[in-house]
Formats: structure tokens, sequence, C-alpha cells
């Protein structure tokens, strides 16, 4: 477990317009939370209808502001782009994406088909610049935006039994500083989040294994899982104004591993 402390409230994140896909588990929930917590005007994408129920329920419950779920298929990039356009006629002008979702089912290389390589892109890669680009003509009205997205250190171990995921999110990295260079003038922020392995419900369902855990332990130098909820408040920091100086950059989150 995470240990308890006390975290940091952004004044500047209140109220502002905050969208996170993938966000009705695992890091994204995590992130869905956090931002509601600074009292932001939160809107997540997902296809796991009944988990974005839980989540939003449990946010009402809690007293944190509304937040908006919209069903989404983020591989349909026409209903990507529609949800997105909902949200700025419903909210305003998007302050904050939070490129989130993605998927890490294991794959061999021998089993990889053109049809598979282009499901896992478009499940981990090409829905991130798609929503990156639908929210850039509004931060440009207002004169600002954080756009964070979701890498992981993957690429950097490297890791084995995910040759085209870890493809995708060496690409995250090099559209994060393309973007960032693309939109500087706008006052338009882009950085990458790079998480390690991460104790989601998802990770323990399906592969942390005590062997696994084990392999994790041994090569970070924490000797603890990390946490959603360790993930999602660097996310805080990269959108509130307190970063204003702060793009084309990587954060990694994983213990000490890399």
């Amino acid at each position: 477990m995470a240990p308890a402390g006390q975290f940091a409230t952004y004044p500047s994140l209140r109220d502002r317009v905050v969208v996170v896909t993938g966000g009705a588990s695992g890091i994204g929930a995590a992130t869905v939370e956090a931002f509601a917590g600074q009292r932001a005007r939160v809107a997540f994408l997902d296809v796991q209808a009944e988990l974005a129920e839980q989540l939003t329920r449990r946010l009402r419950e809690s007293g944190a502001p509304p937040t908006v779920f919209l069903p989404c298929d983020l591989t349909n990039i026409e209903s990507l782009q529609a949800a997105l356009a909902r949200i700025r006629q419903d909210l305003g002008s998007v302050d904050v994406l939070v490129n989130n979702a993605g998927n890490d089912t294991r794959h061999s290389v021998e089993e990889v088909t053109p049809e598979s390589w282009d499901r896992t892109l478009a499940l981990n890669l090409k829905h991130q610049f798609f929503a990156a680009q639908a929210v850039i003509p509004g931060m440009r009205q207002i004169g600002r935006g954080s756009i964070i997205n979701m890498s992981s250190i993957a690429w950097m171990i490297p890791s084995t039994n995910v040759p085209v995921y870890v493809t995708a999110k060496a690409g995250i990295v090099g559209m994060t500083r393309t973007l960032a260079h693309e939109v500087g003038k706008d006052n338009i922020r882009v950085n990458c989040i790079l998480p390690g392995a991460i104790a989601t419900e998802r990770q323990k369902r399906l592969w942390l294994t005590p062997e696994y855990e084990a392999e994790i332990l041994a090569a970070q130098a924490l000797k603890r899982l990390i946490e959603p909820e360790e993930v999602a408040r660097p996310a805080l920091f990269l959108a509130a104004d307190d970063s204003a100086a702060i793009t084309n950059q990587t954060c990694i989150i994983d213990g000490g591993w890399v």
C-alpha cells in the first residue's frame, strides 16, 4: 500500500474542464477521482458502462462535483470526436486532456496479424492523437491547455510478450514531443507519464502473480507495489498552473525500475 499522507491542492484546477479517456477503472478511475477532488469539472470516456456508473455514484456520494460519463469506443474516431464535441458544447473548451486509455493484453510475435497490429495501435496510440487534435482548437481559443499522454516504461525495460503494445507506447513519447513543439506557441503544454507496474485491479486479476510481483520488487528501488493514485497525483501537477513552464517532458512513475 502507498504511505498515508496529506496531498497537494491546486487552486488553478478548480472549475477547469478535464477529460479523461479510459476513466472507468484502474489509473483512469484514480485520475477522475483525483481531478474531482480538486473541484474540476470532469468528463470521462469509456466502454465499461457499469464500472463508470459505479464511479460516478461513488463520487456523488463523496460530495465531489458532478462528473460526466460518455460511453465511447475510442477506436471509433468519429465517435470519439463526437463525444469531445459534446463535452465542449456542454462544459466549454477543454482545459486538460488526459489520454489514459490503453490495453496491454499479452501477445507473442508469432500470433500478431495485420488485423491485430492495427487493433492494438488503435487501442493504444491512434485515439490519443485524434483526441488531442479535437481539443486543441478550443485550447487555442482560451489561450491555455495541458495534454497528458499515458505511455509506459514497457518500451524502456523492454517488456516481452507485448511487442505491438510496446511499439505503441514508444510512439506515444515521440508524439508527445512533436505535439509539444506544434502547439507550444499557443500556450498549450504536452507531457507524458510513463507508469511502471501499477497494482490496478486488472493487473491483479490477470497477471500480478506472486512470481511476477517478486520480479517487480527485485527490479524496483522501492520495495512495494505502486498504486493507481500514485500515477494520478503527478497528473494533477502536470495539469495545474504550478507546472506552467513544463512541456515536452516525460515523467516516469515506476518506483525506480528504470
